[in-house]
């Protein structure tokens, strides 16, 4: 018989006999204090009515490249497009992203979303960051994206991302996992059902429905290789949707995750040994790769990329390769990130062409290398310009200029 305590810490203690042998172990169950607020009172105030005032939550990316932050106003009436959203303001030095002496930032709405958590009218709106002298922000990477997508309009470039990610406690560990010790051996785990291959999907569940109701792009959803990861597929988007939309995602998922009073974090190897790393693998095409004989189109595509490998390292996570390099080891499922290859239903390559695409001659192929705290305008910005405006080497154009 199986004894289960519950100390005032929340850690949930097993101890004694589950069919044989026994066993003793602590299971890491550390959550915010903040996730234990009474919920219930603070949907009464949700409930009251806002007397036709909207609240718009404005969302950027910080001077870190990776984190989000946001903060919301008041307006008058519902905006019914992005132009209705006025410009805005932060202080940059409280982001790592200016000078305390100089520290006014500007934020440029960029996109707009229904609001999960405030729900109808209320928006979430995306925003590009601009300095004080109207010039982009060093982590605004939209900006060269967008005009990077528009010049290639005509050859309609669809994405589709794999955001990988991984569910921590408050304290840093791996959420569910036994405070000191690790889980069994990877492989039960991968689209895993039962409490004891899968933790945290209620998290999961309830990301997935609030960016639906956000209008994000989101397509899928599964329990990953490694328990406490999961991943979530955004797609097919078009040109700077892409990586509009998977910035979003990654808002809502923190906010999510802050109500549950977990940690999500997209670091691309968050245990070190046996584990699997966490990934954004990108699937790309172009009109000719999915019109009828587009596998020529996308073979050349590949032999492209296959020339620019050092390029697309450097850009494929926020610190120029270093965090790939924890990552692409040639292990777990993963390429070598000192080596380019190619191959269909490859899992262990740096480019695969799904089996399905190799049978029907056309379609798209997926980039495995991006980390999974890639930023997405990054990433497609990079495949564009090497697959369709034909750049070689280190050096990228700046095309604002031509």
């Amino acid at each position: 018989m199986a004894r289960v305590s519950l100390s005032c810490s929340g850690t949930v203690s097993i101890t004694g006999t589950l069919c044989s042998p026994p066993f003793s172990r602590s299971i890491n169950m550390s959550v915010s204090h903040s996730s234990k607020l009474n919920k219930v009172v603070r949907d009464q105030y949700m409930r009251l009515p806002q007397g036709g005032k909207v609240l718009v939550t404005y969302v950027w990316i910080d001077g870190s490249g990776e984190g989000v932050r946001c903060k919301t106003r008041t307006m008058d009436q519902e905006p019914k497009c992005i132009e209705d959203v006025p410009e805005w303001n932060f202080d940059g030095s409280s982001t790592d992203q200016a000078e305390g002496s100089n520290s006014d930032m500007f934020l440029i709405p960029v996109r707009m979303f229904r609001d999960p958590f405030c729900l109808d009218p209320n928006k979430l709106v995306l925003c590009e960051v601009l300095k004080y002298n109207r010039k982009h922000a060093e982590t605004n990477l939209r900006n060269t994206c967008k005009k990077v997508m528009d010049l290639v309009k005509d050859s309609h470039p669809w994405f589709g991302m794999e955001q990988e990610y991984t569910l921590l406690g408050i304290n840093g560990h791996p959420y569910g996992w036994p405070d000191n010790g690790f889980p069994g051996p990877q492989g039960p785990y991968y689209c895993g059902v039962g409490a004891d291959k899968v933790y945290g999907r209620d998290i999961v569940e309830s990301h997935y429905k609030a960016c639906i109701y956000a209008g994000v792009k989101i397509c899928g959803t599964n329990a990953e290789v490694m328990p406490s990861q999961w991943e979530f597929q955004v797609g097919p988007c078009e040109g700077i949707e892409m990586g509009d939309h998977l910035w979003m995602a990654r808002f809502i998922l923190h906010r999510v995750c802050e109500d549950f009073g977990v940690v999500a974090t997209l670091d691309p190897k968050p245990m070190t040994g046996n584990w699997n790393g966490a990934g954004c693998h990108t699937n790309y095409s172009t009109e000719d790769m999915r019109k009828e004989g587009g596998l020529k189109c996308i073979e050349t595509a590949i032999e492209k990329l296959s020339k620019r490998h050092d390029y697309h390292i450097c850009v494929y996570d926020p610190r120029g390769g270093r965090d790939n390099s924890r990552r692409l080891t040639g292990h777990h499922e993963t390429s070598s990130i000192f080596e380019f290859s190619a191959g269909v239903a490859n899992r262990g390559a740096s480019i695969r062409i799904p089996r399905q695409v190799g049978q029907d001659g056309c379609g798209y192929f997926e980039d495995r290398r991006p980390a999974a705290n890639c930023d997405p305008y990054a990433v497609t910005e990079a495949i564009v310009r090497t697959t369709c405006l034909n750049e070689t080497g280190m050096q990228t154009i700046d095309y604002a200029d031509k």
